[in-house]
Order: C-alpha cells, then structure tokens, then sequence
C-alpha cells in the first residue's frame, strides 16, 4: 500500500533542486517542475475568472468542437425567443407597406417601362397583379411570424417573395433592409414559436407536449447578426472619411441635440457627438452588451441611440427592430419572469453528454455563416467591378452613413448615329431612384434599359428615335463635402461600355482624392459667400484634363464669378468668339442666360467655384431663414406621421385588393402615372 502513494514534491522557495535559478534554466526537452505547471494554472485561472466574469461562460465551452456544439445545444428558455418573433413580425408589417413599397406599388410595378436594377441580369419582375400577388404572400407571411401561426411556413411565405423584391431592385438596397432579410432568414430555423405563439393557443394539447426550451444557437444566431451588424459599422466609421466630420453635418440642428448645445457650438457637436461619439458607441455597444458587469449601465445609451435615430433619419423600422432585440441580452425567460410563471432556471436542464454527428454538423454551418458575415463586408477586393468611390454595393458591408451624397447635375443624352441628332432624355423618365447615378454596374443597366424602352416605342411625345443610338451619361456628384465632379466619363457610350462584376471599370472616373486637403477651405469660403447676404451661393467643381463643364446659368441668377482654385483652365461663353486662359487665383465674371464653356487643360485636374446671387428670391425678398423657418417641422410630430402611416397603408391593401380582383374577376385596375418631360 506504500509503494501505491506518489511522494509530493516540496514546494519550497529555498530548495535549489525545486526552483531553477537563472543559472539553471530547465531544458526545453526535459519534464517541467511542478512550480512551472503550477504557475501556469494560475496564469489560465486568472484569464478563465475574466472570461467567465465578463461573459458569463467557460472558456472550456470553445476548447473543441465538441464541447462548443454541447454549449450551443444546451436547452434554454425560449420565451425572450418568442417576444423577439413576435415584435419583428410587428414590425415588418409595417416595412412592408413603406420600405419595400408596398404604397408605391401600381408606381413601381404598374408601368411596363419601368426600369429595374436586379443583382442578377436574367430577373425580372412579373406582371403588376402577379407582383401584388407576391406582396400579398409576403405580408401573410409577416403575419404569420407576429402570430406564431405555421411558424415555419410562415416564415418561408415572408423571405421568398422578400429576397426577390430586395435583388429585384439595388437601388433600394439599405443595410436595415439587408438585415430584415437575414434576421427573417434566421428565424426559419429556430424554434421562436415556442412561447406566445397562436399555434400554441389553438393546439394547447401540441403545446403542452412541446419542450419550455430551445437550442441556445437559436438564440446565439440571432445576437451574433446584431453583434456584426454594430461592430462592423463602427469599424466602418473608424476611418478619416467619418472622424474628419464631414459625412454628416448640420446635424447639430436638430432638436435631438438641443442639450448638447447649451455646452457645444455646433461645429463641435457636429464632430464629437455626431461622428467621434457614434464611431465609438457603434464599435463598443454589442460588447458592453455581452458583458453582465456593464449591460445595464449601457442599456439606456442603446435605447436613447435609437430613439434618436428614429428623429433624425428617415430609416423605417430599423430602429425599433434593433430596440426589439435589446431584451434578449437579458436572459431567456424574463417574459415569465414577468408574468410570475418562471418554473425552473434554463440550467437545470442538462445538454447532452455526446452531441450527436447531426449537431457537430450543425455546428460547422453555423461557423460557416458566421464566418460569411464577417467576411462579406471586406470582399470588395473579388467584386471590384462594384466599387467606385466607395466600395461594394451599399446594402451589406454595414457602412451605415459613412458616405453622404450631393448630385449637382444629372443629363442623359440620346445620339440617333443614323442622323447625328441628340435628344436630351429626363434622367427619371424609367425609374424614381437616383443611386444609378453613382454605381456603374446600375448605369449600364439603365442605359440598355432606356434603349430597350426606345426600341419598343414606349416613350410617348418624343420625337422619333432610330434603333441605332449611342447613350452618354454626364453626372456631377459630390460626396462627403468635396467637389462637385464627374462620375463617369462622358464620352463612353453606355451601350458599349465594358463591365465586369470581377475588373475594374475604366470610364468609372476616381474619387479626387488629391484635392481631400481643401474641404476645410471649402468650409471657409462657403461661410464667408453665405455671409454676403441671405440669397448668395457657391458651387465647388473639380475636374478632369481634357473634359470640358458645360454650363448654362439661369437668367434667375446674378452676380455670377468663376474663380480657379487650382490647376488651368480655358473659359468660353457661347455668344463670344474669344476664349480665356485662366489660372489658379484668377476670376472672370459670367453673365446670365448664357451656356460658358470651362475646359480643363494640363496634366492635373483643375478646381474651380462658381459664386451667384438669386434674383428671384432677392426681389421677393425671400430670406432663407424665413423659407426655413416655414418649413420648420414640429418637434414631435407623431400623430402626423402615425396618419401618413395609415394613409400608406390603406394605399397598399387597395393595391392588393385591385391585384386581386383583376386576377379573379378582370376588374380594371386604376394605375397612377408619373409625370415625365
């Protein structure tokens, strides 16, 4: 029995045979002390009480495969599950009639020569009552998941007919409405019907054999989407395009940031609250969230976040979808809790010892949708026929506001090659969306869309047009307070442009980013012109060498300067024979009524600003203070909005009733047109 008892070594400081001095370093092949494994069972100890303290689990749990598929199948409580359902069914109601046009139905879907922007050229929307046949199934849908009726059928009936209409038109796309789709995806294969659900109330027999739990990864799949969602936005906003303050400005206008004005000048909200303060809140709320210690402390923030979004944006039901997701970082069954009908703690339900292959293989898709989402917002590098001065379509990549937009001039033109015309074609005759304006992959879509309308003689009032045409797009844009300037390249025929979603695209003209350094100055003689009176303007515009601005200034302005920035630039007026070489610091003025000319020559591109006063206004004696002050909204307007909500929603359910009607009885359908020049 002696011989069975392991002798203990000492643990002794004093002992040289125990602890190895600097002189006696043990060997990298021989067997380590018992101090050694000691010292580094306490180093693992103290970083395990962290882990477990700050989240709430074991680090073990992620040690293998194994264990971590036994930690995501541990049985839960799913009530927290079932009130998410139940308010993101709520709110997709109410999405439907509004973000994915559901009022706007017989615009976007009653005229044969409206254009669309599928992701997938071959797509096609169906014919107008079919299309209200669709909304009607995913609005069924979205009832179904509310209720908790037919969960899953349900919930197939939703995000079938809302992924076609979300790919069916790119110019909608929105990061909200990318996540509706995802979250509505996600919910197809939980178990989110489990708690105040209709299916329950009607079969109470079913219900009472069905398990009070779920599968943790129900949860885990659905925190994880949000969990990306905010991180990667703050990421995004980690950058000098956001934290230079540009993106958003006079923001610090709104009533929202009132407090904040009795400490900040406007400037200073702008910068700090609005882009420093949001960048931080976005890259660091989700973990705060996680972490028990901080959870409640946070939770006001998070809340306040979004009723403030819900203000100052126009964002549908993004705000309220993320408020509806806050309850489940506060445990499974705090709807019980509530209620006072909490049984048992969700842990005295023992996951199984071995989880079984089906489970291990469960596990490996869940990492590997997990680890799509985290790399789908930097796979810009493989589709870079999609990037232009941003990169990717805007919709998935969760860089929410980091860009802001302003188009100066958008004109189409139509070249008949048979006879040289050239018609001027209004740039939203086919379609009421504007982001084409900037993606070239939607630009060549809409080209060839235009000449599929012409061909097809739907483009009534216009004078005759040949099938051999050219189309040319001239759009000036400009994007987080720089220069106005060119998007694509105005010489290159639509129609025979190149495109790949894999190349480059060579007409799509670069940001000018050598000419970032000025917004600051831009900023300065912006507030001075401003300043001259309440009717003066100015124009910032850079362009590229060898393109010419063509520019006619309405007899409605006065006062008209071109000055040059930087660069050289030749001057023309259409009723001059002489033309004028200007240089950077030169002006010249312009008079009304007249098309000028500015060519830029040289090797740089050339920066210019057009300064003018508007006589209407200044006549009328119109300030821009009074104009504002008239258009000023109230602070809460939400009896208003709440009628413009039912007024939408009653547009919508006509529509679906006409579609239906005509489909079933041949009844006409009334369909509203949009006016086009």
């Amino acid at each position: 029995m002696a011989n069975s008892k392991r002798k203990q070594p000492t643990k002794s400081s004093s002992s040289p045979d125990i602890a190895p001095t600097a002189q006696s370093k043990p060997l990298s092949g021989e067997i380590p002390t018992t101090d050694d494994v000691h010292q580094v069972t306490v180093q693992s100890t103290g970083m395990g009480n962290l882990f477990r303290e700050c989240l709430g689990h074991e680090p073990s749990n992620f040690s293998s495969l194994t264990k971590f598929t036994a930690w995501l199948q541990r049985p839960v409580d799913g009530a927290a599950l079932g009130i998410f359902r139940l308010l993101f069914g709520v709110a997709m109601l109410v999405d439907i009639a509004e973000e994915r046009g559901g009022g706007q139905l017989d615009v976007r879907f009653g005229e044969p020569h409206h254009c669309h922007f599928p992701l997938f050229n071959g797509m096609r929307a169906l014919a107008y009552p079919l299309m209200g046949c669709v909304y009607l199934c995913m609005w069924l849908g979205a009832w179904g998941i509310m209720l908790g009726y037919r969960f899953r059928s349900s919930c197939l009936t939703f995000i079938v007919p809302y992924w076609y209409i979300f790919l069916l038109d790119k110019p909608t796309w929105n990061n909200h409405s990318y996540l509706f789709g995802l979250v509505g995806t996600l919910l197809l294969f939980t178990q989110a019907d489990s708690y105040c659900s209709l299916e329950s109330w009607l079969n109470p027999a079913r219900s009472r054999s069905r398990s009070r739990t779920v599968p943790y990864w129900n949860y885990f799949l659905i925190k994880f989407q949000f969990f990306v969602l905010y991180m990667y936005a703050g990421l995004k906003k980690i950058s000098a395009e956001w934290l230079s303050g540009y993106a958003m400005s006079n923001l610090s206008q709104h009533w929202v940031f009132s407090p904040f004005r009795q400490m900040l000048d406007p400037e200073l909200i702008d910068l700090l609250i609005v882009h420093w303060f949001t960048a931080f809140f976005d890259v660091s709320i989700a973990f705060f969230m996680t972490v028990e210690k901080t959870r409640l402390l946070v939770t006001p923030f998070m809340i306040s976040f979004h009723l403030m979004n819900s203000r100052l944006f126009v964002i549908g039901m993004f705000p309220w979808v993320c408020l509806a997701e806050v309850p489940l970082f506060f445990g499974f069954d705090w709807p019980r809790r509530i209620r006072g009908t909490a049984k048992m703690a969700p842990s005295e339900e023992a996951s199984p010892a071995r989880p079984s292959l089906l489970a291990r293989l469960r596990t490996c898709l869940i990492l590997g949708y997990c680890g799509l989402q985290l790399f789908l917002p930097y796979s810009h590098f493989i589709t870079k026929g999609y990037n232009n001065w941003t990169n990717g379509l805007y919709g998935y990549s969760w860089d929410m506001m980091v860009h802001s937009f302003d188009t100066l001039q958008t004109s189409i033109q139509v070249v008949d090659n048979d006879n040289q015309q050239v018609h001027n074609l209004n740039p939203f005759a086919f379609t009421e969306y504007e982001r084409w304006t900037k993606y070239a992959d939607m630009a060549v879509q809409y080209a060839k869309c235009i000449e599929e309308n012409i061909q097809n003689q739907q483009v009534r009032g216009r004078p005759s047009i040949g099938r051999n045409i050219s189309i040319y797009f001239d759009i000036w844009c400009s994007m987080n307070g720089r220069f106005q300037q060119r998007s694509f390249d105005p010489r290159v025929d639509l129609l025979k442009a190149p495109w790949s979603p894999f190349e480059s695209t060579s007409w799509s003209l670069p940001l000018l980013n050598e000419l970032t350094h000025m917004r600051p100055k831009l900023r300065t003689i912006e507030n001075e012109v401003l300043a001259w009176n309440n009717y003066s303007d100015v124009i910032f515009v850079a362009d590229f060498p060898g393109l010419t601005l063509i520019n006619f200034i309405s007899p409605d302005l006065i006062n008209c300067t071109l000055t040059i920035l930087e660069g050289n630039v030749r001057y023309k007026s259409d009723i001059e024979q002489e033309s004028y070489f200007l240089t950077a610091g030169k002006s010249i003025g312009l008079g009304s009524n007249i098309t000028h000319f500015v060519t830029t020559i040289g090797q740089k591109p050339a920066s210019y600003l057009f300064t003018y006063t508007n006589k209407t206004m200044l006549e009328q004696d119109i300030s821009i203070e009074e104009t504002a002050a008239e258009a000023k909204r109230p602070l809460l307007p939400l009896w208003k909005e709440f009628e413009q909500r039912v007024t939408n929603y009653k547009q919508f359910l006509g529509h679906i009733g006409n579609c239906v009607l005509y489909l079933l009885y041949d009844v006409p359908i009334p369909l509203a047109v949009r006016e086009r020049d």
